[in-house]
């Protein structure tokens, strides 16, 4: 359990789901960084301690997040990254980073529908445009709503990914009080 909370995690994304998420993975991880594109709300959120925009009733320690305006510096910083941009901004936010910077990563998708640019789904848009292995590869799906979350109602979540030892990484991780977790190795 040790080498679990000894892995580095980023949230791309700022919406209502990646902050559900970033309330999630603070309940277990000593520092999580968060990338937001708008430099404004992260010096609200340090300053006020929630997401300006979504989940405002969200508080969350500040001193556990990293936050930053660069994608890159947040997916650099991670072992374990997680996309949860909206699917038809999630071209325009990785398109000019280096080709080889989700090498070596677990890359966890919690987008819903396809990449329009490209006519595909979240996991096969990342190993054809940027060469992520199936194996590190995983998803992030329900039954479960970001302002249940919030209110930390019960919820269950599933983390799939092609190899069960990479999902339950991630399952560990986000297990809590209110989250209950099963890992599977179906991520269509």
């Amino acid at each position: 359990m040790e080498e679990i909370k000894m892995k580095n995690i980023s949230i791309i994304g700022s919406g209502s789901w990646a902050t559900a998420l970033t309330k999630i993975l603070l309940n277990n991880v000593n520092e999580l960084c968060w990338y937001n594109r708008e430099e404004e709300d992260i010096d609200y959120i340090k300053k006020y301690k929630h997401n300006p925009r979504y989940l405002s009733s969200v508080e969350f320690d500040v001193s556990k997040l990293k936050l930053t305006s660069s994608v890159e510096e947040a997916i650099n910083f991670a072992d374990i990254v997680i996309l949860a941009v909206p699917s038809a901004f999630c071209n325009n936010t990785l398109k000019d980073l280096p080709t080889d910077i989700l090498k070596n990563k677990l890359v966890f998708s919690a987008i819903k529908g396809i990449i329009p640019e490209h006519n595909l789904i979240v996991g096969e848009y990342l190993n054809t445009m940027w060469n992520v292995p199936l194996s590190n590869i995983g998803v992030i799906t329900g039954p479960c709503h970001a302002e249940e979350v919030a209110m930390e109602k019960l919820s269950y979540l599933t983390i799939a990914c092609s190899e069960t030892s990479n999902a339950d990484i991630l399952a560990e991780m986000m297990r809590c009080r209110y989250i209950k977790v099963t890992s599977s190795d179906d991520i269509y």
